[in-house]
């Protein structure tokens, strides 16, 4: 089976999830006009989803959220929970960004965010970006988002009553990594100010994600808002 970002192609595997069908039919067809992007399958719901997911292993899922049945979200932690490695990259579709919907795909390990209003190129840009494994916007942004819904969630344990990761499994080093990721700070920011290397960061920033089982960067600011390492507010 194909696996992620085929070598002879470069093509990145792309799955488009949204039960509203013009919205995924203009989603699949800006898609399989671009250069360098294949789509592997669409879908309208999120059990239809998980099960082309598994059978496909896409690169990137545009996820839609508010879906009949199983939700995004759900779909989107029933994905991850199950996808061998390399587990894609999902990249949910929203109507607004301070969504407490978008906000549970980043804890369940969403790698980011899509406006529907979007245009192509910002689209094309983004499913580029998450498909090499890069972040899809400034951090700042998911600070943003972040911020907002864990001032309403402080206090013990994740908005669902769920056990957080335990920050004693991590280094002095990768703590500091990860205080630096939730403020808002770009890997060339926290190198310039820790005197490392971007990717002595990208070390630090793999090992932290590994210990606490995180599957996206956005997860890990999540983290670490929701265990107190970082408080809202807190000057970047």
């Amino acid at each position: 089976m194909t696996g992620r970002n085929d070598r002879m192609t470069g093509s990145i595997r792309v799955l488009v999830v949204d039960d509203q069908f013009l919205i995924r039919a203009g989603l699949v067809g800006l898609l399989r006009a671009a250069p360098g992007i294949e789509v592997v399958g669409e879908a309208g719901d999120g059990d239809e989803a998980v099960e082309l997911a598994a059978r496909t292993r896409p690169d990137v899922i545009l996820m839609d959220i508010r879906m009949p049945g199983m939700n995004g979200i759900t779909a989107t932690t029933e994905i991850l929970a199950h996808a061998p490695e390399p587990a894609p990259r999902v990249l949910v579709l929203t109507t607004f960004d301070l969504d407490e919907y978008v906000y549970g795909a980043l804890r369940a390990g969403a790698s980011g965010f899509l406006l529907k209003d979007s245009g192509p190129e910002r689209l094309l840009a983004a499913v580029a970006a998450v498909g090499c494994g890069d972040a899809l916007f400034a951090p700042s942004v998911t600070r943003r988002l972040v911020e907002a819904f864990a001032r309403q969630t402080a206090g013990p344990g994740g908005c669902d009553g769920e056990p957080l990761p335990d920050l004693a499994a991590l280094t002095l080093r990768e703590v500091e990594v990860l205080k630096l990721i939730a403020r808002g700070l770009t890997n060339a920011d926290i190198a310039e100010r820790l005197y490392i290397s971007e990717a002595t960061v990208k070390t630090h920033l793999n090992r932290t994600m590994s210990k606490l089982g995180l599957d996206s960067r956005a997860q890990a600011v999540v983290v670490a808002y929701e265990t107190g390492l970082v408080r809202p507010g807190a000057p970047g």
